[in-house]
């Protein structure tokens, strides 16, 4: 089943992976195909992974996923503690709205699992007509994470695009 808009569009999704090391080709992204797959499966027209180091490359990749009209961005690493970790502030630069009702689920999936889930500094948020949503760099956290946002894909970008809350 494919995820639709309320007008019956298939919602565009744009995967941006954050890696410095596989971005620089010290070894191959596993967890951008893993979110590119699972956005996919729930219905979405995947464009990616775009990988990128983490920086300014990430606010640029946004910048642009968001002019190219995506209805959704996922990214996947750089939300973690270490100082090489900025995926969350190049994130807030670019929306307007944070959604912290994503980001707080993301990080309880499977916490009782992996406790160091809640260790995520990912957000979720609104920029112009596009949903942005940070998921963690492991695949574990990507199939945790996109548990929680595929079930609500389709209502946010309705809502964001103005959508009534269905009845």
């Amino acid at each position: 089943m494919d995820a639709v808009t309320s007008s019956g569009a298939v919602i565009r999704a744009l995967v941006v992976t954050v890696s410095n090391r596989a971005s620089a080709g010290v070894y191959a992204d596993k967890s951008g195909p893993l979110l590119v797959e699972l956005l996919g499966e729930a219905g979405c027209e995947v464009e990616g992974p775009v990988v990128v180091p983490d920086g300014e490359a990430v606010e640029e990749a946004l910048r642009e996923g968001v002019s190219s009209g995506y209805q959704v961005i996922v990214t996947t690493g750089g939300t973690g503690l270490t100082p090489m970790d900025l995926t969350p502030e190049m994130t807030r630069r670019v929306i307007s709205r944070e959604i912290p009702g994503i980001a707080e689920a993301v990080r309880q999936a499977n916490r009782d699992k992996v406790p160091t889930s809640i260790l995520s500094r990912g957000l979720a948020g609104q920029a112009d007509q596009t949903l942005i949503v940070n998921l963690p760099g492991s695949s574990g956290g990507v199939r945790d994470g996109m548990a929680v946002l595929a079930p609500v894909l389709q209502h946010a970008v309705d809502q964001i695009r103005g959508g009534d809350h269905p009845r």
